[in-house]
């Protein structure tokens, strides 16, 4: 009886022990630190997934397990700078990160970043020391640069060895290029140096996104916080557009330096700016003091030049081609709202033969389905839109008559659910589109409830791997209602809700103040303190035929080779994703059977591959990826690596003019750049040479609602 209570005892004081916080991680004076709007984030974000993730996931041992393995992927995922005493000593926070998410300690997680951060640079400083060394390129040495599925290295020394390797390594790719040794070594040294600074710029919010992008994606792939600035990307990423000057910035040599203007923005108009000009300063209106940001990453930069609609920027430049002293050029601009036209939808028109007829197939590339909600809220009637960018462009193809149309989706992410439903609504009449589950089991039926149809002709749906969420929606519906074909191949499988939670309208305004009032700097702007966003997973994904997209996405038609590897990439390739399941379908009338159809038309894409040399080169091509993706390591001697690098240049210009020529175009001579207006995308004209099939073969297919294929618009 005594050792049964004893045990007891001791378990109970086990279980307090564990349901006690443990102590902050005291951290170094230099090292990065978290801050208090840190972990009150950390503790509002953990607490609004715990309750409110569609996947009902516990904050425990177990989870906490998969964010530190997470995390120290993200650090090191190639076991190149820390050692396996480091992870020994990090194994005592492996099952406590879940109380920490929970107290908002975030102590644990700097600790090891600022280890690893120490280790990256002793690496890069080591690497700075062996270029003072003669290496002999003539032996038969190996360097294994995929080490992820190596242990972690034991020691200083065999980490010096390795180290060793990646400097020859660098040495011999820039060798193989220029002769100069003294010339190859100094342009090492400056990579170096450039890499020891730009880690010295990392900030505790970087280490945070980091550690939080561990922790969402331990919960699953689609819930994800963003830190202030990547929720602004996140947001232009939606709308197509932002409010700024319209210029991109890239860092070099210590300088964020102008590398393309946008025609027609601000930066363009003002014709006082050029590519390669470097911003060294920036003020805020016409009496702001200049802000001195030589050294600063490109993310801080892009921070303070963006800003609110017809407000005033004044950039202090140093011209290209002129010197640090130099007298600097300020120029003021006022900013606008950018659209970034080079991705909204896009179309092109292709013609083919069949049967003595010339049949013209439309093409719109839909690069994304975003939406201006900013701009959707207050009622601007030209706000920017998937749905109303490709509208157009569908009555532009009705005037020039073509016979069919088909939509490339292929690398299309996803984005706007409303955008996902509006759009098929362009091509069918009313119905249901999708079906959301919620957290309750509560299932709502998303419908287009716009009985006008934009293009009531043959249609098809080209997708790939990386096809995603509203395309795999899109798609889907498409292909539930018989209204067109679906080509290509398995998409990515993602069939999860997000919401955007923007966590400055969530955490109180107490809190928020004294956050504010602890946190803020002056720069100038007179910006609040911001929190974030968070994209909570809170919903799932079904198919009016009742399927989920989750996990299995939407299978095509047609099937087309993969260029994208479906073992490496997909829903079903990441261990938090939710399954897939059913629910009842919808009701939903077709608008035709393609199924008599659809076994004709895949015989004839077959007989054409099998006779095709494009079909052929990208088989070779797939081959080749895969045989080069399975390898782990290289040669170190100059000279067999050079007739390696020889070989494999000459088989791709070989195969390129071989493409070529299967396509009726010129080869091409070595060094030769292929014109712009030059297409070898062979899959798309595949694809319309499947709709001009469509359109002989499915004179009689049944369409409820619309006009048969091969009738007039």
């Amino acid at each position: 009886m005594f050792k049964k209570l004893y045990i007891l005892l001791v378990l109970g004081a086990a279980l307090a022990c564990k349901a006690s916080p443990s102590k902050p991680v005291k951290l170094a004076p230099g090292d990065l630190q978290p801050d208090q709007k840190q972990s009150l984030v950390c503790k509002e974000v953990a607490s609004l997934i715990s309750q409110y993730n569609y996947k009902k996931v516990s904050l425990n041992d177990s989870l906490s397990n998969a964010v530190y393995n997470r995390y120290l992927k993200a650090l090191d995922e190639n076991h190149n700078y820390l050692l396996a005493s480091d992870l020994k000593d990090f194994d005592k926070y492996k099952n406590e990160l879940d109380d920490d998410l929970k107290t908002g300690d975030l102590s644990a997680v700097f600790y090891i970043f600022n280890v690893y951060q120490k280790r990256y640079l002793d690496r890069i400083n080591y690497s700075l020391t062996q270029l003072n060394k003669n290496y002999d390129f003539n032996t038969n040495e190996t360097f294994t640069y995929d080490r992820e599925d190596q242990p972690w290295v034991s020691s200083s020394s065999a980490m010096d060895k390795l180290w060793s390797q990646r400097v020859k390594y660098d040495l011999l790719n820039l060798k193989l290029a220029s002769s100069d040794m003294t010339k190859n070594k100094e342009t090492l040294r400056k990579r170096y140096q450039n890499l020891i600074s730009q880690s010295k710029k990392l900030s505790n919010q970087d280490v945070f996104q980091v550690f939080m992008d561990s922790f969402t994606e331990a919960i699953d792939p689609h819930t994800n916080y963003f830190n202030p600035a990547n929720a602004a990307n996140f947001n232009i990423e939606m709308s197509r557009s932002l409010e700024g000057i319209g210029a991109s910035l890239l860092s070099e040599n210590e300088y964020v330096t102008i590398k393309s203007v946008v025609a027609g923005g601000p930066a363009d108009k003002s014709r006082q700016i050029n590519i390669d000009d470097r911003i060294i300063g920036v003020a805020q209106g016409r009496t702001g003091e200049f802000q001195d940001i030589v050294g600063w990453r490109t993310e801080s930069a892009i921070a303070l030049i963006r800003g609110t609609k017809g407000t005033i920027v004044r950039l202090k430049l140093l011209p290209k081609g002129t010197g640090a002293s130099d007298k600097p050029k300020i120029v003021e601009m006022v900013r606008e709202k950018i659209v970034l036209k080079d991705q909204l939808a896009r179309k092109e028109i292709r013609t083919y033969n069949a049967n003595g007829k010339t049949y013209k197939i439309g093409i719109i590339n839909v690069p994304a389905f975003y939406i201006d909600f900013n701009a959707y809220r207050a009622k601007d009637p030209n706000y920017q839109s998937t749905t109303r960018d490709v509208k157009l462009i569908l009555d532009t193809l009705k005037r020039e008559n073509v016979d069919g149309v088909i939509m490339d989706l292929r690398q299309n992410g996803g984005g706007s659910l409303i955008e996902a439903i509006e759009l098929t609504g362009l091509f069918i009449k009313q119905g249901p589109v999708v079906q959301v589950r919620d957290t309750r089991n509560r299932v709502e039926v998303n419908e287009d409830e716009d009985p006008t149809v934009a293009y009531s002709g043959p249609m098809a749906v080209m997708v790939d791997r990386f096809s995603a969420s509203a395309s795999e929606i899109f798609a889907s519906a498409i292909q539930d209602y018989g209204r067109g074909l679906i080509l290509g191949t398995q998409t990515y499988g993602k069939g999860t809700v997000q919401s955007a939670i923007e966590l400055d309208k969530v955490i109180s305004t107490s809190l928020r103040d004294m956050i504010t009032s602890m946190t803020k700097k002056g720069n100038g702007t007179g910006a609040e303190t911001k929190f974030g966003q968070l994209n909570l997973t809170i919903a799932k994904f079904y198919r009016i035929n009742g399927s989920s997209t989750q996990h299995k996405g939407v299978t095509p038609d047609v099937a087309f080779p993969s260029v994208i590897p479906l073992d490496k990439y997909g829903e079903d390739t990441e261990p938090s994703a939710l399954p897939f399941d059913m629910i009842p379908k919808s009701n939903y009338t077709k608008a035709a059977d393609l199924s008599a159809v659809i076994p004709q038309l895949a015989q004839l894409h077959n007989q054409r591959m099998a006779a095709s040399n494009s079909y052929k080169y990208l088989m070779e091509d797939i081959a080749d990826y895969k045989k080069r993706d399975a390898e782990k390591s290289i040669t170190l001697n100059e000279k067999q690596l050079k007739a390696q690098r020889d070989a494999d240049e000459q088989k791709i210009f070989e195969r390129n003019n071989l493409r070529r020529a299967a396509l009726g175009l010129s080869p091409l001579k070595k060094g030769q750049t292929r014109p712009k207006n030059e297409d070898l995308d062979f899959l798309k004209i595949e694809a319309g040479q499947i709709m001009t099939d469509f359109i002989n073969l499915d004179k009689n297919a049944r369409y409820t609602g619309v006009i048969a294929p091969g009738s007039s618009n």
